[in-house]
């Protein structure tokens, strides 16, 4: 199988992809293993979401758990038709603050896609909620693309803008071939895991010794 081409990405690179709409620059990781839960998809396609997730903390050298002690699981995958159907699932308002709001916004804006991070007092990711209107653009995406390219998105926090013009993944052997993640971006997951690196980093600086750990 042929594979994408890996590009060169350089310090600036790496500091856009952490640096916000507010030209702020903040990078965190996960502090604690990853424990999965997926709502709203069939029995076929919860192994495949699953497995992505699994690969991704796999290339980051992370963990996953069984059971996370104070929220049994901490990353949460939501599948739906409606944002209104966030509404009525259980205590799910206690999980995300603001749920009503957020799901008002996000519907008048027609969003298909939304992330909800919390932290734990270091500023380590403590929990992400990933909430997925299949609309019909979503609907013609394969099941294992959208889940590689939502796992990679939670996998650290990145810029709000990070994956604004060009998406995480890539097409394996041309048109017809397997969606992998970009090899830069590979890379960088990676360093960005790397026991001598900061779980959170809030100083551009960060950004260098990133990319001298990318090779």
């Amino acid at each position: 199988m042929k594979l994408p081409h890996s590009e060169t990405i350089n310090p600036a690179d790496v500091e856009a992809f952490f640096t916000r709409s507010d030209g702020s620059y903040l990078f965190a990781r996960w502090g604690r293993p990853i424990v999965p839960v997926v709502f709203g998809v069939d029995d076929a396609t919860l192994p495949v979401i699953k497995g992505a997730v699994e690969a991704v903390v796999a290339l980051a050298g992370h963990h996953m758990a069984e059971t996370d002690p104070e929220m049994g699981a901490n990353l949460m995958l939501f599948f739906f038709r409606d944002w209104e159907e966030l509404l009525l699932v259980p205590d799910l308002d206690r999980l995300v603050e603001g749920l009503g709001p957020m799901v008002s916004d996000l519907k008048a804006r027609g969003a298909n896609l939304y992330r909800h991070f919390r932290f734990d007092a270091n500023g380590t990711i403590r929990a992400a909620f990933v909430f997925v209107r299949m609309d019909e653009a979503l609907a013609a995406v394969p099941a294992a693309d959208l889940a590689l390219v939502q796992a990679v998105q939670v996998i650290v926090l990145w810029s709000d803008r990070a994956f604004a013009t060009r998406p995480p993944v890539a097409r394996a052997g041309g048109a017809d071939g397997v969606t992998v993640l970009r090899p830069e971006l590979a890379a960088l997951i990676r360093a960005a895991y790397d026991p001598v690196m900061p779980a959170v980093a809030r100083d551009p600086s960060h950004a260098l010794r990133l990319a001298a750990r990318m090779g």
